[in-house]
């Protein structure tokens, strides 16, 4: 597993998230990763994010519980890993059908 990974499996558990929360967001993270072709989310932004949030929502026709999760993944790494202060993201929470 890579460090940066590693680094937020940590930051989940020092803030006393359940692990099935845990498991879930790693697989986000990663997938997010995978989707921008192994980009570190420091070289990604905010424009990055809803471009992979569409991509779910049109491509993969997730259901809106699964955006709103990947969501709170990704606004998790953002904030509590890599210390953005404000995301301004053009996605919000999805609404159920």
């Amino acid at each position: 597993m890579s460090q940066f990974i590693e680094s937020v499996r940590h930051r989940l558990r020092a803030l006393r998230y359940s692990y099935r929360t845990e498991k879930s967001y790693l697989r986000w993270v990663r997938a997010y990763i995978r989707y921008h072709n192994y980009q570190h989310p420091n070289m990604l932004g905010e424009a990055d994010i809803d471009a992979y949030l569409s991509y779910l929502a049109n491509t993969k026709n997730v259901s809106a519980s699964t955006q709103t999760q990947a969501l709170c993944a990704l606004v998790f790494l953002y904030k509590k890993c890599l210390g953005y202060e404000e995301l301004s993201l053009q996605f919000g929470f999805s609404k159920k059908p």
